[in-house]
């Protein structure tokens, strides 16, 4: 007898299942508020270098002053870097003349002005990461990155040993420390150290929650559920462009963005750990239990139904549970024993790295097109619903394995596409990056729901550890790609354009999920 039997016997899907999915959308919710921070926290207002004894010029007005302090670039704006060594009056009377002699430019030596009339400020604005400390901005996210990859590791192998509620209440309760404490940092190693292990706390939120919530229902909901999940990180999306929109300094903004983890750790109490789970663990008491709690939520009242059903429901589970026991223990080096499992491990691996790198990529460049740094996070936040709503008939209808690998290859030709518009095109560069990102999140939505699909109960939990593990990665490399515009001014477009095309084309050799029962064990795979 299969688990979903089981779930049929027990009311199917109901308002047990419901209430479990409702439960587990307020940590959903908050993930794209930290894994999207940086467009904010780290953000970096147009600045000059602090001019010194700026009270002599007080009979120039301020657009003097920096005319005959800061050196012009060739598009006509002032200089982020630079300054003269000395005043260059001569420019007062004829604006267009620039000094040949370079020796009298050098790099900023007092500091910084910003402009703080978008952000009260930022870690930029904090600590000065700008010009030559650029990287160490960028860093900021990769840090975060390297947190969750670690994170995913970690919490892959734990929750399939120690289970999946356990393991979450234990990822929220670390996330909301660590929050707190990144928004009490007081230099930047303490932000980078904290964000790291914000970046690891969280990690076992994007790892749990969807396979918790779809191992509770059948197959004909799993990918209800799977978009339905996927939804809640979209509102996370616009919720993050209102909170940044109303709280200006950076602190107060990781606290307001932290403070969700509370109320999820109180939602958290009611949800039961996966009854799958627990067979697969030999557990057979405790999944009977949480299966007749869910056969009485789901209208499973009659006393006699429910005796006969206990019987049932017992003597089935012991014999899965003993069938599992046959099958030892499982670690990550398990996803590459066997040959098909090796295949799938090492393509799905491939398919994260690009979904994750593209859509990054596309998610922390918000400027260029026209809008606003609020408004593009709200807009990039609005085209996802559409695009889960989309996905939700498709992978229904052509399948997991096409819809997977086309969204990810379209959303690469948008990028690339941008790339080859010209730059006062604002209002074609943002319907292509509008559209880039709806692809971008329509593969992001359907890896989620293939990969839960792809792995057997005794490894779900290890494989989604080490996709997620692998799409870190390359969340944490897509900031750092942005530093090789010093190279190339296109060439973070054009690198992210070919990984996407190239890790979607990858996703054509995958096997093909839809109506499929979830597997339990390798055998199932093989």
């Amino acid at each position: 007898m299969k688990f979903e039997d089981l779930l049929l016997e027990t009311g199917g899907f109901g308002r047990f299942q419901i209430l479990i999915l409702a439960m587990l959308c307020l940590p959903r919710i908050n993930l794209p508020m930290h894994f999207l921070l940086h467009n904010f926290l780290a953000a970096t207002p147009s600045h000059h270098c602090a001019i010194p004894h700026q009270e002599a010029f007080v009979n120039l007005t301020m657009e003097e002053v920096l005319l005959i302090s800061i050196p012009r670039k060739p598009d006509g704006t002032f200089s982020s870097c630079e300054m003269f060594s000395q005043p260059q009056f001569h420019l007062l009377l004829n604006s267009s003349l620039q000094s040949e002699n370079k020796s009298l430019i050098q790099h900023c030596q007092h500091g910084w002005v910003y402009d703080h009339s978008q952000f009260t400020s930022t870690i930029s604005t904090q600590w000065d990461l700008v010009c030559d400390q650029r990287g160490l901005n960028q860093a900021t996210a990769t840090f975060f990155f390297i947190g969750v990859t670690m994170g995913a590791v970690v919490f892959g192998y734990l929750s399939d040993r120690f289970g999946r509620k356990t393991m979450l209440l234990l990822s929220l309760v670390c996330s909301a420390v660590f929050g707190m404490l990144s928004a009490a940092s007081v230099s930047y190693t303490m932000l980078a150290i904290t964000r790291t292990l914000t970046g690891v706390a969280l990690s076992g939120l994007s790892l749990i929650v969807l396979p918790l919530g779809m191992e509770w229902v059948d197959v004909q909901h799993r990918t209800f559920t799977g978009i339905l999940s996927s939804i809640f990180w979209s509102v996370g999306n616009m919720l993050l462009a209102l909170a940044a929109y109303l709280v200006r300094e950076w602190h107060w903004l990781l606290v307001a963005v932290t403070g969700p983890c509370l109320l999820s750790i109180v939602c958290l109490w009611w949800v039961p750990e996966s009854a799958r789970w627990l067979v697969a663990k030999g557990k057979v008491k405790q999944a009977h239990r949480h299966l007749l709690r869910c056969a009485r939520m789901n209208g499973r009242k009659n006393f006699a139904a429910e005796l006969f059903l206990s019987f049932h429901l017992s003597q089935a589970l012991t014999r899965m549970a003993k069938d599992k026991k046959m099958e030892g223990s499982y670690s990550y080096i398990s996803l590459f024993r066997t040959p098909v499992l090796r295949k799938i491990s090492l393509c799905s691996g491939v398919v994260w790295f690009g979904v994750a790198f593209s859509y990054y990529g596309m998610s922390m460049n918000l400027t260029g097109f026209g809008l606003s740094i609020y408004l593009s996070q709200f807009v990039f936040g609005v085209i996802e619903i559409p695009a889960k709503m989309v996905m939700y008939v498709l992978v229904n209808r052509v399948g997991r394995r096409q819809s997977q690998a086309w969204t990810l290859i379209l959303a690469g030709l948008c990028i690339g596409a941008n790339v080859v518009i010209p730059k006062p095109l604002t209002s074609l560069r943002s319907v292509v990056a509008v559209m880039g990102k709806g692809f971008s999140e329509a593969a992001f939505t359907t890896v989620f729901l293939y990969t839960s699909e792809l792995y057997p109960t005794i490894l779900r939990q290890n494989g989604m550890g080490y996709t997620s593990f692998v799409a870190r990665l390359g969340g944490a490399l897509a900031p750092l790609v942005f530093l090789l515009d010093e190279v190339w001014r296109s060439l973070p477009e054009v690198t992210y354009c070919a990984v996407a095309v190239c890790s979607g084309a990858v996703a054509f050799l995958l096997p093909e999920t839809l109506n499929v029962c979830l597997p339990e064990g390798i055998e199932d795979i093989e």
